[in-house]
């Protein structure tokens, strides 16, 4: 976690971070100073959604539209699974053992920037 904030301050922003297990459960959340309360919120939803579908948040975006077999995602579950960029699971051999989420960047790529940061240092160890 503290690499995504070590980005996010290298990006001159401020973010939440949630790290989750592979159920979505929370294991650590955190919130920088000055980063939007709703930011929390966002993190978690972009790290359960990538836990529990085992993929990037942003990657389901294009499955969740009318038609598709994802729609409605964002309103199932009580609002707790996110289409939204920022969330990606974590891998140890090849299985998923939790997840990264990262929100309140103005601009999504920077939260990705800052998750993907902190699941390639937790995927090394």
């Amino acid at each position: 976690m503290d690499i995504a904030m070590k980005k996010a301050k290298e990006l001159k922003i401020t973010v939440s971070v949630a790290v989750v297990d592979d159920h979505g459960i929370v294991i650590t959340t955190s919130k920088m100073d000055g980063a939007f309360y709703i930011s929390s919120k966002y993190a978690l939803a972009k790290a359960y959604t990538a836990a529990n579908l085992m993929m990037p948040s942003g990657d389901i975006a294009p499955y969740a539209v009318e038609g598709k077999p994802y729609f409605g995602t964002t309103s199932a579950f009580g609002g707790e699974l996110m289409v939204i960029a920022g969330g990606f699971p974590v891998k140890q051999s090849g299985k998923v053992i939790g997840a990264v989420g990262v929100g309140g960047s103005a601009d999504v790529n920077q939260d990705v920037e800052c998750a993907k940061a902190a699941v390639e240092l937790l995927e090394k160890s």
